[in-house]
């Protein structure tokens, strides 16, 4: 081999044990990075030049079956996690009976005030502890019903939110699509684009199950699991109008809240649909179908507890279709506007001073004309044996049989705490087979270790080269020297 063929060949070597040690080094540094591919440089035979070796490219490594198997995992565990979170909230609002505060307290204490009253119905002192007790159980069902619907109020924030980020994410994804073309077509290296690429489609994946298909020149075209086209050439456009407020009669079905639409078409988001089981269709599963399920059961106690004390058989003062000891903000009881009724129970005025009402009422009728004798406490006990009594809910899609109010309460708890674990039990399996798939994906990164095995390897050969370069140059000056 001649002198300048040895030169050429130390040079190249140099040349790629420099570069080897860039990768090197880039890989080390993004070894914790989301979305990061492994590099390897690839090398081949120089065939110009004397020989030695050339750079053909940088090679990226990613298991493509690996991360699609963790997106959808990592959308499912998005989707279960969502309602599991609402329900526990709503849970918690309603309470436990042995919690302060909650609605079963407040109808045990407001039973117990009547039986109190019932004992002396001549003091007045008793009486107003049954109109305070009275008056906080409305309010607590009424603030209950109120934090049901903040519940759907957030699930509607999620839902312009992520449909706000899914449209800026595929046309990002649509731009790197085209720069990543462009790097491929000036033959050079797009691994950047392509990290960047995969976290954005991890994001998208993080709102809805996504399924990736390569294109050609590097380009990629997104699907749904469901089979709705994300991106293939052009992104496509999602739709939300949020509402302002959300009340409990507004739904859906009734024009009330917005759709979801794609590229200016409905589009279902419920289960099985084109976007089910991802983040957005859990926020349309809490907005129009679990707390509504919540706040129909909720209006169904507060109707159990107006009818129950609204009866003449308890009240006989009462006028049939009067209004009870507690109203429709005022109103007697409608059947046909059950919906949102728990949020605007209230206790009726004609038993309460401070609007003009008299506390005897609550002892001798709330239809009665003049006090009655103030030593009959009948009227309180008949109160008190009509919250106790067995009795069939005639609305709330509760089993049939007879309950108490109680009883009805304890039910309307359980079926959410039901609920509540089934969510959470969907979310904890979810979230362990998509932490179990983000481990597997993590262990064929970047291993450090390896990493810093092939810098000595390349330290090495960088100065097998350097010592070939030196060999020559004393081989020269001994050559001039002569």
């Amino acid at each position: 081999m001649s002198v300048s063929a040895s030169l050429a060949n130390a040079l190249s070597g140099l040349a790629a044990s420099a570069r080897a040690a860039e990768v090197v080094a880039a890989n080390i540094a993004n070894a914790r990075t989301e979305g990061y591919g492994r590099r390897e440089l690839t090398l081949a035979p120089a065939t110009r030049g004397g020989g030695g070796v050339r750079v053909e490219g940088v090679r990226r490594h990613a298991d493509d079956g690996l991360i699609a198997d963790r997106r959808l995992a990592g959308a499912a565990a998005g989707g279960a996690g969502l309602p599991a979170a609402a329900l526990a909230r709503i849970e918690a609002r309603i309470g436990s009976p042995d919690a302060p505060g909650s609605i079963g307290a407040r109808i045990a204490a407001f039973e117990a005030r009547l039986i109190e009253a019932a004992s002396r119905p001549d003091s007045e002192t008793r009486l107003g502890a049954v109109l305070a007790s009275a008056t906080a159980l409305a309010a607590t069902m009424g603030e209950v019903a109120g934090d049901i619907q903040a519940t759907r109020m957030e699930a509607e924030r999620d839902i312009a939110r992520d449909v706000a980020l899914l449209n800026d994410t595929l046309a990002r994804v649509d731009t790197l699509n085209g720069r990543i073309r462009g790097m491929i077509a000036a033959d050079r290296d797009p691994s950047a684009l392509l990290d960047q690429r995969q976290a954005l489609i991890d994001g998208i994946a993080e709102i809805l199950p996504v399924r990736e298909v390569g294109r050609e020149a590097g380009q990629v075209a997104l699907y749904t699991a469901g089979g709705a086209v994300l991106l293939d050439g052009a992104p496509a456009r999602f739709g939300f109008t949020p509402a302002g407020a959300v009340t409990a009669d507004m739904t859906l079905a009734g024009g009330g809240l917005g759709g979801l639409t794609l590229n200016g078409r409905p589009l279902a988001a419920a289960s099985p649909g084109p976007v089910a089981g991802g983040r957005l269709a859990a926020a349309f599963a809490v907005r129009d179908d679990l707390a509504p399920a919540a706040q129909t059961r909720l209006d169904a106690l507060a109707r159990d507890l107006g009818e129950r004390l609204a009866d003449p058989a308890v009240d006989p003062t009462l006028a049939p279709g009067a209004a009870g000891l507690f109203t429709d903000a005022g109103a007697p009881l409608d059947p046909g506007l059950e919906v949102g009724l728990a949020g605007r129970l209230a206790v009726n005025a004609a038993a309460d001073p401070a609007r003009g009402g008299a506390l005897w009422r609550l002892r001798d009728g709330l239809g009665a004309a003049l006090p009655g004798a103030a030593g009959e406490g009948a009227g309180l006990a008949r109160l008190a044996l009509a919250l106790d009594a067995p009795r069939t809910p005639v609305s709330g899609g509760f089993q049939g049989g007879g309950r108490s109010l109680a009883g009805l309460a304890g039910e309307v708890l359980s079926l959410v705490a039901g609920a509540r674990l089934g969510a959470e039990s969907e979310a904890s399996f979810t979230a362990a087979r998509a932490a179990a798939l983000a481990a597997r994906e993590a262990e064929g990164g970047v291993d450090r270790d390896r990493e810093l095995q092939l810098l000595m390897m390349i330290e090495k050969s960088y100065a097998a080269n350097a010592r070939v370069i030196r060999t020559v140059d004393e081989m020269l000056a001994t050559l001039l020297g002569i």
